[in-house]
């Protein structure tokens, strides 16, 4: 199943729990997700490498 656009809270939640839903490790979901709101827009800063 594709994952939502959008960069609001609830779907951004909404592809996390569809990512892991689907046997992807939590980190690996919420960057998923993140990346996912980023091409629709949202202004999430990348984290930086230290």
């Amino acid at each position: 199943m594709p994952l939502k656009r959008g960069t609001s809270k609830e779907t951004v939640s909404h592809n996390i729990k569809t990512e892991t839903k689907h046997g992807k490790p939590r980190k690996q979901a919420v960057a998923i997700a993140l990346n996912q709101a980023r091409k629709s827009g949202a202004k999430i800063p990348k984290k930086s490498d230290k």
